[in-house]
């Protein structure tokens, strides 16, 4: 496994790569709604990224080993799609949750990140999941540090999760990154803690749990891109993508719009600067 360290160049090209795919995230929000389909997403997010950033939507036409190319520019996961739902012409209702994942290419650099998404009133249930969801991301990029592992990660969202009612897919994975889409390492969701991979300064990845208010059974769909939870329950996921640094860590994916910080987090980071 060669996990790639960041120079400096490498990190300061990955901050606006990240922040653009973020930003993408920030001019879709007001399109999400009842009635729209997500081939209009999709068309809107590409003309943005490639009109307004100048970057490529890393999606389109991206064929990994024994894949047919992608054929859009987004993923769009609805309600018990997990991850990777290919847009269509099916339109978006009052009640759906949604997943949006965006990657851009800017400068030779990829900006990864996912948001839930409401359409209209949602149930309890749901915006329960998408928030347990969202705190489970977070729990996890809580513990990046130099000389923590990625079993530290895995575990504190993997235990949070399963306390909570929920289970974690376990087929999919965060992934290292950088002018690379997906290169090592695989960032497990669920572990033990003190196992895998020694994190070090400069090693940059993302953290994206799928999580599941059913069991974590997966299936796959006859695209050959979308996968939905067996069971047909909910499933959410939030991503962001993380930096290693000296003292902790950075998060490369946030903008004006990003979701607030969960309090734990900040009271966390705030009893650790340095008085």
């Amino acid at each position: 496994m060669a996990i790639s360290i960041k120079n400096q160049q490498d990190i300061e090209k990955m901050r606006i790569a990240g922040k653009l795919a973020s930003e993408v995230l920030d001019f879709i929000t007001p399109h999400v709604v009842h009635g729209v389909t997500t081939d209009q997403l999709d068309k809107l997010c590409h003309d943005y990224i490639v009109d307004v950033q100048q970057a490529i939507p890393a999606p389109l036409n991206y064929a990994p080993d024994g894949h047919r190319p992608y054929p859009k520019s987004i993923c769009t996961s609805i309600n018990q799609q997990i991850c990777h739902g290919v847009p269509s012409d099916k339109a978006l209702k009052n009640g759906d949750i949604v997943n949006i994942d965006i990657t851009v290419i800017k400068d030779g650099y990829h900006g990864d990140t996912s948001r839930m998404f409401y359409v209209g009133e949602v149930t309890n249930q749901a915006k329960r999941l998408c928030e347990i969801t969202y705190q489970a991301m977070w729990l996890g990029i809580s513990k990046v540090k130099p000389g923590a592992t990625l079993g530290d990660i895995g575990f504190a969202i993997q235990t949070f999760a399963e306390k909570s009612g929920y289970s974690v897919v376990r087929e999919f994975c965060g992934h290292g990154i950088g002018k690379v889409f997906h290169e090592d390492p695989q960032v497990l969701h669920y572990g033990k803690p003190g196992m895998g991979v020694v994190l070090k300064t400069g090693m940059m990845f993302t953290i994206e749990p799928m999580i599941n208010a059913g069991k974590r059974d997966i299936k796959h769909m006859p695209d050959g891109w979308t996968i939905v939870t067996k069971d047909r329950s909910l499933s959410a996921q939030w991503e962001h993508t993380i930096l290693v640094t000296e003292t902790g860590y950075e998060v490369m994916t946030l903008s004006s719009g990003s979701p607030a910080t969960p309090e734990f987090v900040q009271k966390l980071e705030s009893s650790q600067k340095p008085i």
